[in-house]
């Protein structure tokens, strides 16, 4: 979870960045010429901007995804441990009645009924 947190802030803190820059530069005390070259430079920059957020994006879901994964290896080799523990428990619930049921039947024999 905390992996996906500071993803989020790496997020946010890329796109807080270039919207400020362009904010700054649109109420900067410039001449429109300079303005439109500083624009223009942060145009350029922008799409490395966006693939640095991309790559940071991808690198959380492959966490993300691994984390997935473990849990789920985990979740299914405890139910896999649940389940031969009930059928181990249950076979021994079997014999114990079996025995129980062959007590019986020989303490009462079929013919001496009256």
């Amino acid at each position: 979870m905390s992996n996906n947190r500071s993803g989020s802030f790496f997020g946010g803190l890329i796109l807080g960045s270039a919207v400020g820059t362009v904010v700054g530069l649109l109420v900067a005390p410039r001449s429109g010429k300079e303005t439109r070259q500083v624009l223009k430079k942060s145009a350029q920059a922008l799409p490395d901007l966006v693939e640095d957020l991309s790559t940071s994006v991808q690198l959380q879901a492959d966490r993300l995804s691994e984390s997935a994964l473990r849990n789920w290896e985990d979740t299914l080799l405890r139910l896999k441990e649940a389940v031969a523990a009930g059928m181990e428990a249950s076979q021994q619930e079997r014999q114990v009645l079996s025995e129980k049921v062959q007590n019986t039947d020989s303490s009462y024999p079929l013919g001496d009924r009256n």
